[in-house]
C-alpha cells in the first residue's frame, strides 16, 4: 500500500472547514448592521422631513388662491414655484397632491419639461406611481465593487428583492410632530416609507401636509429621495469587514495548511513507516528521527510507534531463544533414550537391561514432565492477556497455604508460619493480580523452600506495604544460593537442586514461569540471601512486588 502526501488531504479540509465556518457565520452576522443602518436611515428622514415641511411651507403661503369655495392650491403657481424648491436637491423628487388625492405637480416631470425647451415632448405628471430606475434621479452604479457589493446584497436572505424597509424607531422619534387638521384636531404625520428597488436602491419616502396660515390644509407634499448617503456609509462598512474577512479568510487558509501539514503529513510518514516494519526483514528503526525528537503528540505517538516494534522485535527474539533452549532440553532425554535403546539391543545380561528400562522410563518421565512445563510456560502470556487482574486479600492466601502445609506435613518436614504488617480491616493488603497464577508462583517458591529446607526447619511466609506496593517474600533456613547464580536462577532451564534429588526431577522452567507471571502482573520478583550478623548465609528468601489496591 502506497502511503502519499497530498497537497489537500480529508484532514486539512475538516481543519478548514472547523476554522472557516465561524469566521464566516462572523462575517455574515456584522454584514447586517442593522442599528448602525437605521440610525443612518433616522438621520436620513429627519432630514428628509425637515425639507419637506420647508416646501410644505412655502407652497402652503405662494400656491394657493383664494375662491367661494376656500382656499386651494393653483398648479399654475404651484408647479414652477415646486421647480425651484427642487433646484438645489437634484436628487429629491416631491409631487404635490390635491386634498382629495389628485396629483397636482411633480418636480421630475416639470423639470424634465423645462429641458426640453417647448421640444413638443409631452410633460410627464406624476401619479404617486413607481419610480423609474433608469431616470437620472437613479445613476447606474460606477464601479465593479459597487456592483459586486449589489449583488451580494441580493444573496442574502433578508436583504435581497424589491421590499419595504421598515425603520425600528421610538415612539418619541421627533420626526413624527403632530399637526392640525381642517377640523381644528390633532393628527400624527404619515411614517416614512422606506424601500429597496430591485436595483438594490434604497428609497425614504415621506409626506407632509401643505397648510395655509397654520390652519387650512390644502393638500399634500410627497418628498422622495434615494439614501445614497445611507447606502455609502454601508458600503464603506461591509467594505472594511469583507477585506478584514478576506485577510482573515487567508490567513485562516494558510494556518489551516500548516497545521494539517504538521500533522497529515508526520501521521503519513508514521503510516509508511509500520508499512515498513511490517513488510521488510530487516530491523533497522524505520521510523524518521525527527519524528522521534518531538515534543507534540506526535513525537508521543512516533515513540510509541517505536517503542512498540522494539517490544515485538524482543518478543521474537525470546521466542527464538525459547525454541533453541526447548530445542536442547529435549534433545537431552531423546538421546539419552536412543542411546539406551541401542545398547539394550546389544546386551543380554537381564540386570543390565533392567537398568537401561529404567533410564529409558526415567527419561521418558523427565521428558513428559518438560513438555507439559513448556506448553505451560507457552499458554502464560496468552492467559493472562485474556484474564482479568482483580483485588486478592494476600494475607488470607498465605494463611490458607499455610494452612494446608502444616495439615498434610510429614515428619522432618518444615513448620511453615504467616507474618505480615500494616493489615487491617479497614485497609487489608490486597494487590491487582489473577488469583490462579499468584498461588501458582507462590506453590512454586514454597516448594523449592521445602526441598532446600533442612529437617524441621522453619519456612515463614510474609507480607508487608511497600509504599503503593505490597512486598510478598518466601524465606526459608536452607543452603541459600550461590552468589555467582543470584542473577540467573531465573533464566528458563536454569536448575540448582539439592543433592539429595535424583537428576530430572525438575525442567527448570518454575522460577523462569514465575517471573513471566509476575511481570505479566506488573510487578517485579527478585532472589537474596539471608545473612545473620556474623554474615554467613542461613538461608534464602524470595521477593515478590505488586501493585496495592486501595
Amino acid at each position: 500500500m502506497e502511503y502519499r502526501t497530498r497537497l489537500v488531504s480529508p484532514l486539512m479540509r475538516r481543519i478548514l472547514l472547523v476554522n472557516m465556518l465561524p469566521l464566516g457565520l462572523l462575517a455574515l452576522t456584522l454584514l447586517y448592521l442593522t442599528q448602525f443602518q437605521n440610525s443612518l436611515l433616522e438621520a436620513e428622514v429627519s432630514a428628509l422631513r425637515e425639507q419637506a415641511r420647508i416646501y410644505a411651507g412655502a407652497l402652503g403661503q405662494s400656491a394657493v388662491t383664494t375662491t367661494r369655495h376656500g382656499v386651494l392650491l393653483d398648479p399654475a403657481l404651484a408647479r414652477p414655484l415646486l421647480l425651484r424648491l427642487t433646484e438645489p436637491s437634484p436628487s429629491a423628487c416631491a409631487r404635490l397632491f390635491a386634498p382629495d388625492g389628485q396629483p397636482v405637480a411633480d418636480s421630475r416631470a416639470e423639470r424634465a419639461g423645462h429641458h426640453a425647451h417647448g421640444s413638443g415632448e409631452g410633460r410627464h405628471e406624476g401619479t404617486g406611481g413607481e419610480e423609474d430606475d433608469r431616470s437620472p434621479l437613479y445613476p447606474e452604479s460606477r464601479n465593479i465593487g459597487e456592483r459586486l457589493y449589489n449583488w451580494l446584497l441580493s444573496q442574502l436572505p433578508t436583504l435581497s428583492g424589491e421590499r419595504i424597509m421598515t425603520l425600528d424607531t421610538p415612539d418619541t422619534d421627533p420626526s413624527v410632530q403632530p399637526v392640525a387638521g381642517p377640523n381644528g384636531m390633532r393628527i400624527m404625520e404619515m411614517p416614512p416609507y422606506i424601500r429597496r428597488t430591485a436595483h438594490q436602491r434604497l428609497m425614504v419616502t415621506v409626506a407632509e401636509p401643505v397648510m395655509h396660515d397654520g390652519q387650512t390644509t390644502v393638500g399634500i407634499i410627497q418628498l422622495t429621495r434615494e439614501a445614497r448617503d445611507v447606502d455609502r456609509s454601508l458600503f464603506a462598512v461591509r467594505s472594511s469587514i469583507l477585506s478584514l474577512f478576506l485577510m482573515a479568510l487567508a490567513l485562516t487558509i494558510l494556518l489551516s495548511w500548516y497545521l494539517s501539514l504538521t500533522i497529515a503529513r508526520p501521521l503519513l510518514r508514521l503510516a509508511a513507516s509500520a508499512h515498513v516494519m511490517r513488510e521488510s526483514s530487516g530491523r533497522t528503526d524505520t521510523v524518521p528521527e525527527r519524528l522521534l525528537l518531538r515534543r507534540d503528540e506526535i513525537g508521543e505517538v512516533a515513540r510509541a510507534l517505536q517503542d512498540s516494534a522494539s517490544a515485538l522485535w524482543a518478543r521474537m527474539d525470546a521466542i527464538e531463544r525459547f525454541a533453541a533452549d526447548v530445542s536442547h532440553e529435549i534433545k537431552n532425554p531423546l538421546s539419552s533414550i536412543r542411546s539406551a535403546i541401542e545398547t539394550l539391543l546389544r546386551i543380554e545380561d537381564p540386570e543390565r537391561q533392567r537398568r537401561l528400562m529404567m533410564i529409558i522410563h526415567d527419561d521418558v518421565r523427565r521428558l513428559d514432565r518438560l513438555i507439559t512445563d513448556i506448553s505451560d510456560a507457552s499458554r502464560v502470556d496468552a492467559e493472562l492477556s485474556r484474564a482479568r487482574a482483580e483485588p486478592v486479600a494476600v494475607v488470607p492466601l498465605l494463611s490458607v497455604l499455610a494452612e494446608i502445609h502444616q495439615t498434610t506435613r510429614q515428619p522432618g518436614q518444615p513448620v511453615m508460619s504467616v507474618a505480615s504488617s500494616g493489615n487491617s480491616a479497614e485497609r487489608p493488603l490486597k494487590v491487582m493480580a489473577v488469583e490462579d497464577r499468584l498461588v501458582q508462583v507462590l506453590r512454586n517458591l514454597i516448594g523449592n523452600a521445602i526441598s532446600f529446607s533442612p529437617p524441621d526447619g522453619q519456612i515463614l511466609l510474609s507480607a508487608v506495604p511497600a509504599g503503593n506496593m505490597v512486598e510478598i517474600a518466601v524465606a526459608d533456613e536452607g543452603p541459600g544460593i550461590p552468589q555467582a547464580k543470584l542473577d540467573n536462577i531465573f533464566d528458563r532451564f536454569y536448575s540448582e537442586r539439592p543433592t539429595s534429588e535424583n537428576f530430572g526431577q525438575h525442567s527448570g522452567l518454575g522460577l523462569s514461569i514465575s517471573r513471566q507471571i509476575v511481570e505479566a502482573l506488573r510487578g517485579t520478583i527478585s532472589a537474596e540471601n539471608r545473612i545473620d550478623a556474623d554474615g554467613n548465609v542461613i538461608g534464602a528468601r524470595f521477593v515478590i512486588c505488586l501493585p496495592r489496591v486501595g
